[in-house]
């Protein structure tokens, strides 16, 4: 008799309904959790190919996004280990009478805490995407003003050109880049007695970056190694010119994996441009 329940305190058929319904709650939030991770995760693979796209510099990484989404998926899973082992606590308790009216509080809360610092994080993720996707808003413009110039990228340089060159001659220098040339067309005008605009070209490159392309595409040989041409126009405005990564490839049949390396150039003309 001592070990009997009073039928009072049984459980009723709704209470453990209502606890398998609290069940698959649970179980659908982990399954969402895990499947919203692998997005994430994914996320930074679709901002390399925007990149591609907008021929901007590739990262070599995808950023927080994988390992906000890794966190995300092992975040579910243990919501999901956690709600097996609560449900089977309950129904234990239901068919004890223990089951108490009192239950923690504390699994939804801090589930809810962590949605929302994730989401916190993936704002600010976005937010830096979005700064240097404008900064290459400029250029891309450009670009598509210009379809007739058959490749070649233009921007606007805030400096001279002497200050221009200079800054892009450290800029070499600083990454190791080798300066192969600096061909000044219009000192060479001046010393044939005739006046041009200062017109600059600068040729550099890395044998390291160089020779992967030549091997896959030898045609590609012809453009590199890399060239920049800063110049002058009759208003006095500077502009730095150079072939677009996405016109060699196509020109030359350069594989998609070798892109970057030729893509370079592009953030070496912005920054010394800037």
């Amino acid at each position: 008799m001592n070990g009997a329940t009073n039928p009072k305190d049984r459980a009723e058929v709704r209470d453990y309904l209502a606890a398998e319904r609290t069940f698959l709650a649970w179980i659908r939030t982990g399954l969402a959790l895990m499947g919203f991770g692998f997005v994430v995760a994914r996320f930074g693979l679709f901002v390399q190919q925007l990149r591609v796209f907008q021929q901007m510099p590739l990262s070599s990484s995808s950023g927080p996004s994988l390992w906000i989404g890794t966190t995300l998926i092992t975040v579910g899973v243990i919501v999901n280990l956690s709600a097996a082992w609560r449900h089977r606590q309950l129904v234990r308790d239901l068919d004890q009478g223990k089951a108490s009216n009192s239950r923690s509080t504390f699994p939804a809360v801090a589930t809810a805490v962590f949605l929302a610092l994730v989401g916190i994080a993936m704002a600010i993720y976005l937010l830096s995407v979005r700064t240097s996707t404008r900064n290459s808003e400029n250029v891309k413009e450009i670009n598509m003003a210009s379809a007739s110039n058959k490749g070649i990228i233009s921007m606007p340089s805030h400096h001279s050109v002497e200050q221009t060159v200079e800054k892009l001659k450290e800029i070499l220098q600083s990454k190791g880049v080798i300066l192969f040339a600096l061909v000044d067309h219009s000192g060479e005008a001046e010393k044939a007695g005739m006046k041009m605009p200062p017109t600059k070209l600068l040729i550099f490159g890395s044998p390291k970056a160089g020779t992967p392309p030549m091997l896959a595409a030898p045609s590609i040989a012809i453009d590199l190694p890399l060239k920049i041409l800063v110049s002058e126009n009759a208003k006095g405005e500077v502009w730095v010119c150079y072939n677009s990564a996405s016109y060699l490839q196509e020109r030359h049949g350069l594989p998609p994996e070798l892109l970057q390396n030729v893509a370079v150039v592009e953030a070496l003309a912005s920054k010394a441009a800037e």
